[in-house]
């Protein structure tokens, strides 16, 4: 038994609904255009408000994340292992001075 309903969306090109939506545009698409003059104006009036402009925040955080992800994957597991040992052990000592260094790079 076959559906007469055609459900695909007209994005299909052999679809009847895509075929109806061409013969609808082909109907609506007679309608006169813009002059010239009025398709200059409207660019000229709309140009100031066409740009985007993107932030350079923006866009470090996207080089970033590119080189992020090209970056090889790390597994730390077997160091986090050993350090949560080390620590539940007693034997963990902080250096205290390269703490100190990682602090001030990252603010400086």
């Amino acid at each position: 038994m076959s559906n007469s309903i055609d459900t695909r969306a007209p994005f299909f090109p052999n679809s009847k609904t895509a075929k109806n939506e061409a013969a609808r545009l082909r109907k609506v698409n007679n309608v006169p255009r813009n002059t010239y003059d009025r398709a200059e104006e409207i660019r000229s009036k709309t140009a100031n408000d066409a740009k985007v402009s993107i932030p350079e925040t923006i866009k470090d955080f996207s080089r970033i994340k590119k080189a992020v992800d090209a970056a090889p994957e790390m597994n730390n597991e077997s160091k986090i292992a050993d350090l949560k040992a080390r620590i539940q052990a007693g034997t963990y000592e902080v250096d205290y001075d390269a703490l100190a260094d990682k602090v001030l790079q990252t603010e400086y």
